[in-house]
């Protein structure tokens, strides 16, 4: 795995929904040196979106493509 084991932290927390029935909520974090390593951060261009999404027809050809 890439990441030491003080790198990665992960939680989870229970408690009641709107509708009274008990939910599980998982919380991952991973520290940022960790991330830098793998050539992730938050100043890279592709980590933000940088225009508007493709057109519907360009969404149902690449579905009608994978199947």
């Amino acid at each position: 795995m890439p990441f030491d084991s003080d790198d990665v932290r992960c939680g989870l927390a229970c408690g009641p929904g709107p509708d009274g029935r008990w939910r599980g909520w998982y919380d991952v974090r991973v520290r940022a040196e960790a991330l830098r390593r793998l050539g992730l951060h938050p100043d890279q261009p592709t980590s933000a979106v940088t225009g508007p999404s493709p057109p519907g027809w360009w969404h149902a050809a690449a579905e009608r493509a994978a199947r």
